[in-house]
């Protein structure tokens, strides 16, 4: 073994044996191989908003949206975000690991009603991925992972928009436990898992559910195209069901999510189009009217005239009218919009100027049947049938 003069040196008047050195040279060298194929990204999310006509109601009021981490008038840190990753390789029984910590306001655990079911501070995921050579090899996630379910991500770069759509708002983000991944073919990829709850620390000690017979489980199937399709080669479509125990933070019972996602081509190469469906049905034994539920129906347009220019628009109908005043507050769109119909609108654009940095200019127009934005400083109640928000988004990825 070949040592630096150093070494020698602290060899020759005694300092350290050449044996010793040896060992720890070794240790190291299995560290540096260990490291050598960990990666590390993560991204910074800032953003400055206004809402036209706020002015009337109190930070936090009935003027925000019940949207997924809505923002009020001025700037706002949304989340810093850093990830580990040493991915699988592979040979049959690879193995790798993820963590992703996740600070600030848009960290899930910070949402009240889509966090995980753990204390995790700041972790947004951490699991161990293993790979058993059974068919063509099933990869496991056995931690703390995203959700199988949605069209968006908790990754604030991989949207389209800026602003959450509520199809996300009313899905679970991150569960505890472990997930299975099989893909049968090109065209057919399954998942099945198991989790503590169904998203929130509610019903839980020490992030396991009260009893052993309360856990949530979840199923997904991935459909993608051909090439015989065509056309329409390259489509997808994603089913997925997710049921378990939530109780603490809807009274004693179950949620019940149903996704379906849809991807489709178009003659151009520069617009792509999507579509999502979410529906939650939560069954709560405590509560006087016992079942609840909400649907959302979403599409999607990206237009990319070139590689740093992008146009993303958003539609969404959302049907709350089966969510019982009854419901433990707070429900799944925050009380606002229970008992009602809702809708809205959102027109991103998104340009690459700088180097590394995702810039943003959105709009977004929310509209319920009923008021429920503004504020009566008499009443305190809301005033408004409608809400617009103008938002500068920017985030740097690394």
């Amino acid at each position: 073994m070949k040592f630096n003069k150093w070494t020698v040196g602290l060899a020759a008047i005694g300092v350290v044996s050449l044996a010793s050195a040896a060992r720890a040279d070794e240790q190291m060298s299995q560290v540096q191989t260990a490291l050598s194929n960990t990666t590390l990204s993560g991204y910074v999310d800032v953003a400055a908003t206004w809402r036209p006509g706020t002015d009337s109601g109190p930070l936090g009021g009935p003027n925000i949206p019940a949207s997924s981490y809505s923002k009020n008038d001025g700037f706002s840190l949304n989340a810093v975000d850093i990830a580990l990753d040493k991915p699988m390789d592979e040979s049959p029984w690879a193995s790798g690991y993820h963590v992703e910590l996740m600070l600030g306001p848009d960290q899930p655990l910070n949402s009240g009603y889509t966090s995980h079911d753990g204390n995790y501070a700041g972790i947004r995921q951490a699991y161990v991925t293993l790979r058993t050579p059974v068919g063509n090899g099933i990869d496991w996630k056995v931690g703390v992972f995203d959700t199988i379910i949605g069209y968006e991500s908790t990754s604030d770069p991989l949207d389209p928009n800026y602003t959450r759509s509520y199809g996300y708002t009313i899905e679970p983000t991150t569960h505890t436990g472990v997930l299975a991944t099989y893909k049968v073919s090109d065209v057919l990829a399954i998942s099945a898992g198991v989790a503590n709850t169904w998203g929130t620390t509610g019903g839980t000690l020490n992030g396991t559910a009260v009893y052993e017979s309360q856990k949530t489980y979840m199923g997904s199937i991935a459909l993608t195209a051909p090439d015989s399709f065509g056309p329409m080669k390259g489509a997808t479509l994603n089913l997925g069901v997710i049921n378990g125990v939530d109780s603490a933070r809807y009274g004693a019972g179950t949620r019940s999510s149903y996704y379906a996602g849809l991807t489709l081509p178009t003659p151009s190469s520069a617009v792509k189009l999507g579509a999502a469906f979410d529906y939650l049905n939560f069954n709560d034994s405590g509560a006087a009217n016992g079942d609840d539920s909400v649907w959302v129906a979403g599409l999607y347009t990206t237009i990319q005239p070139t590689d740093k220019l992008s146009f993303n628009l958003r539609g969404e109908i959302v049907d709350a009218t089966q969510i019982g005043s009854s419901l433990v507050s707070p429900n799944p769109l925050n009380g606002f919009y229970a008992g009602h119909y809702a809708d809205e609108l959102t027109a991103t654009v998104q340009y690459k100027l700088w180097v590394h940095v995702l810039s943003r200019v959105e709009f977004r127009w929310d509209h319920v049947d009923g008021d429920a934005f503004g504020y009566s400083p008499t009443t305190g109640n809301p005033t408004k049938k409608n809400d617009f928000l103008l938002a500068l988004n920017l985030i740097y990825q690394f």
